[in-house]
Formats: C-alpha cells, structure tokens, sequence
C-alpha cells in the first residue's frame, strides 16, 4: 500500500488534517485584519513595528519553554489549551471591532494573549504529526499537510479581501471596520471547530517518552539547547535560518502592510499579495512532489540556492506600483520555499529522537518565527526614515550575501536529506522470515 492510500485509512490523519486546515483558513484572516486594525488605529509604521514586536516577545521567549512543555504533557493537550484560549480572545477582539470600542492598548493587550498562545500551539502542532502517524509515513504526511495549509493561505486571503470589500476595513473611517471584526469572529468559530477535531485524534503511545521527564522544564529546555549545540550542522543550520527570519521575516511583516496600504488599494491588496505568495509556496510543494530528491548536488546547496534566488526577487519589490507586478514577483518567492519547506521540516524531525521532537521544534520556530517580530520594529523604524524600494532592496540584497557566506564558510552546504527509516514488515511477512 503506498504512503497515500495508508494515510487516506488512518483516521489519525483525517481528524488531525481536517481540524489543521480549518484553524489554517481562519488563520489567514486574522493574519490580514490584525496588522491592518493596528495601521488604521494608528496611522504610523513605527507603531506597527512596535506592536508585532510587542507580539513577538512572548512568543520568543516563551516557545523554548512551550517545546518543555510539549514534551512533558504531549502535544494534543498542549495544543488542546491554546485552542480554547485563543477562542477566547479572538471572540472579545471581534466583540470590540464590531462594536467600535477598540483602542490601541486594547487590541495589543489581546495581541499579547495571542501571542503567548502560539508560544505553546507551534511546538505542539509541528510535534504532531511524528506522534500520529508511523514514522515511514512521515514524510507524505507532511507533505499533504503543509499543502493544504498552503491552500488556506490561498483560499483565505482570497476570502478575507471579499469580506473587506463587503463589509469595510476600517480605510473609511469610523464603523468601516465590520470586515474586520467578521474577520476575527471568524477565526473565533474555525478554533471552535479545530478543538473538536482534534478531541478525535488518538495519538501513538511512546511508553518510554511518556517517563522521561522527571527534571524540570528550565532543565528540559537546556538539554534541548545542548543539542542542537553539540551537534554542528543542526546548529549551523538554525542560526543561518535565524539570522534570515530575523531580518527578512520582520522586514515583511511592516513592509507589504504598508505597500499595499500606501501603493496599492488597501488591505484587498494586501489579501491578494499573502494570497499570490500561498498560490506560489504550493505550487512549489507540487514541484517538490514531482521531483522527488532531486537536487542541486544536495539538499544543503538546494537551500541556499533558493535563498540567493529569492533575495534576488525581493529587490525590486519596492518598486511595485501595481498589483500584478507585486503578485508575480511575491508567488515567485513562494515557489521557491515551497520547494524546499517540507525536506526541512523532514530533516529536522527524523534528525532528533521523538522525545526530544518538542523542544527541537521549540528551538526551530524560535529561530525561525519568534526572533522576526523583534526586527519588525526595526523595520518600522526604518520605514520611516527611508523608502519603501531601499527597505526591499536592503533586505534582498541581506539574504542573498547570507547565502553566499553560508555556501562559502559553514557546513551548510553538505546538509543531505534524511533517509527515511524501512517499514516494519508486515505479520505475515516477519512470519516467513
């Protein structure tokens, strides 16, 4: 039976992908309406920075100890928790656009709640998959769910813009803002039906892993620390990726807010580029897919290629004036990391032992996605001071130097894909044998 057919049967992977998907697509809206509600509060770019900055605070540094946390109590229950929080919050964030009551401090003391959940939601949805599914089924079942997650970052923008046309987004003035509040109820509803899924999924007992947490997080956390630094390739590899998220990521986060918002036709246009890049990163995948392994000579010199690449396609984003122009240039960039995402998220998970595949995908979205929020005021700051086509020049021309000196002076280059570990043979078989 192939890996395809055997996921199709496992309700394990139904129920986890079916509740991945929904939270996914009302993700996307949040995503849109949240920076757009702080930039029509505020007006100011700096003020943008600042706040996804103040977002991204917790989440850095509270993911370490989220990937402890996972480790020690599973990552159904953990994520079960955030679920039910951000419901929470994302139903009083809603309440308030739709009644015209949010202020500034409000919105980012709710971002905060947010922010701190996802510290906790990222470890523990990226350790789910090796915890459901058997181990030579890993790496399509991380295929398959990434591309519908990509799929949501297709479908949702595209909804998302629809419903701002519709109903406001708050570019009009005051009680123009249904779209967003719709947007946040929205999400509400999607982590409502996602925690109900996911009461359905049964994951595999790990006896051993269940009994190997008697220290204490603080402790756990270090042992997970001490492995990736002990191991010089895995720790090459996530601050290269740190350094770019850091820079690249947090330039994004200020800076396609305010292309749209500046060049383009509001936060529609915004939809459209988040929806451009979704298309482009699944597009990407589907190549993957149908290459297979093939590589430039290898997994390592792949990435850095297609990080030189894409440096090379965010220059000339500045000088964007239309939306066409900025959907080519954003789905290119896309298809590039989709390319290479699902083989990273593979070598990460089969490099390390399930007992420590919390804390290691703590570390990994720690470097990855919690340090670029701290550069978003940054960002902000330089928006400010310089134009929008030297803050894309700048960050391109950052990624592709980061890429040559990765190529040229770390191990970076000899990264391989992960061998995929045999299936067991079946009763019948291991009989015969």
């Amino acid at each position: 039976m192939s890996d395809k057919a055997a996921l199709r049967r496992d309700p394990n992977f139904t129920w986890l992908m079916s509740g991945g998907v929904i939270s996914a697509l009302g993700d996307q809206f949040t995503m849109i309406a949240l920076p757009w509600l702080v930039l029509q509060l505020t007006k100011d770019p700096l003020a943008l920075g600042v706040m996804v900055a103040a977002m991204g605070v917790p989440r850095a540094v509270l993911i370490l100890f989220g990937g402890a946390l996972v480790d020690r109590y599973s990552p159904k229950s953990v994520l079960m928790l955030t679920k039910h929080a951000n419901t929470v919050l994302l139903a009083i964030l809603a309440t308030l656009v739709l009644l015209d009551a949010a202020t500034l401090p409000l919105v980012a003391a709710l971002g905060f709640g947010m922010s701190v959940a996802s510290a906790f939601s990222i470890p523990a949805g990226t350790s789910m998959l090796p915890h459901t599914v058997a181990p030579q089924h890993l790496p399509a079942a991380n295929a398959a769910m990434m591309g519908m997650r990509q799929l949501t970052m297709l479908g949702g923008p595209l909804l998302a813009g629809l419903l701002f046309v519709l109903a406001g987004d708050g570019s009009k003035g005051q009680g123009d803002a249904r779209g967003l509040g719709l947007a946040f109820a929205i999400d509400a509803l999607s982590y409502i039906v996602s925690a109900w899924t996911l009461s359905r999924v049964k994951p595999l007992v790990r006896p051993a892993a269940a009994e190997a947490y008697k220290e204490s997080v603080f402790r756990s956390v270090g042992a997970g620390l001490a492995t990736v630094w002990r191991d010089r390739t895995l720790r090459t590899a996530f601050f290269y990726w740190g350094l770019c998220a850091c820079v690249v990521g947090g330039l994004m986060q200020v800076a396609l807010p305010l292309l749209a918002s500046e060049r383009l036709h509001g936060a529609s246009a915004l939809a459209v580029l988040m929806a451009a890049h979704g298309a482009g990163i699944l597009a990407g995948m589907a190549l993957s897919g149908v290459m297979g392994k093939r590589r430039i000579v290898n997994l390592g010199i792949t990435l850095l290629v297609v990080d030189g690449v894409s440096g090379l396609l965010l220059i000339p984003m500045g000088l964007v004036t239309q939306s066409w122009q900025g959907m080519l240039l954003i789905a290119a960039i896309g298809v590039l990391g989709g390319f290479i995402q699902v083989a990273v998220f593979t070598w990460i998970q089969q490099r390390v032992p399930p007992s420590m595949l919390g804390r290691m995908m703590g570390i990994f979205m720690f470097v990855f996605m919690g340090l670029a929020p701290l550069a978003a005021a940054g960002a902000g700051w330089l928006a400010s001071l310089i134009s929008l086509a030297t803050l894309f020049a700048g960050a391109g021309i950052f990624l592709l130097a980061a890429a040559l000196l990765a190529w040229l002076f770390t191990p970076m280059s000899s990264l391989a894909d992960a061998a995929l570990p045999a299936a067991k043979p079946a009763p019948a078989e291991a009989d015969a044998a």
